[in-house]
């Protein structure tokens, strides 16, 4: 199977509640130590209905939390043979503690390289409200696969 055949696929959706606990245990991770991303006075103080996640808290919510590796499974990838290629996000509106976020995830491209031995899965992923469907954000993320046969082979 080619990689484009990939293309359009949708991928599980699912629901993802945002708590106080995983933001600060996050923010501490990457090393934030702005006060708004660890105390709720001073991200109200700053403006935000909660605590906010960093920006790049997104990508953990897009790991399906039942299945975290659902995704390699719906493109046919091992574990072992990716590599994760790129990430972005584009907001509408921040992400805070208290929040329940839908997930929504495509392949919206697909493509090899190395005459076959890399393959390229453009992922598109819809971060909304889950009670109003009021979007926070959306994400492009490429994952890459060595193929253990070139598909041209």
């Amino acid at each position: 199977m080619s990689a484009k055949d990939y293309i359009g696929r949708q991928l599980s959706s699912f629901t993802f509640d945002v708590e106080r606990s995983q933001l600060r245990l996050f923010a501490k991770a990457i090393g934030e130590k702005r006060p708004m991303y660890l105390d709720v006075d001073a991200a109200k103080a700053a403006g935000y209905r909660d605590l906010p996640a960093p920006p790049t808290f997104a990508f953990t919510i897009g790991m399906n939390p039942d299945d975290p590796f659902d995704m390699l499974e719906a493109i046919d990838v091992d574990l072992a043979r990716v590599l994760h290629g790129e990430q972005s996000f584009e907001y509408f509106g921040p992400i805070c503690a208290g929040d329940r976020v839908r997930v929504k995830r495509e392949i919206v491209d697909a493509y090899e390289k190395k005459g076959g031995a890399l393959s390229f899965f453009v992922i598109g992923l819809t971060y909304e409200d889950a009670r109003s469907a009021k979007p926070f954000c959306t994400a492009r993320q490429i994952v890459v696969a060595r193929n253990a046969e070139p598909a041209n082979a």
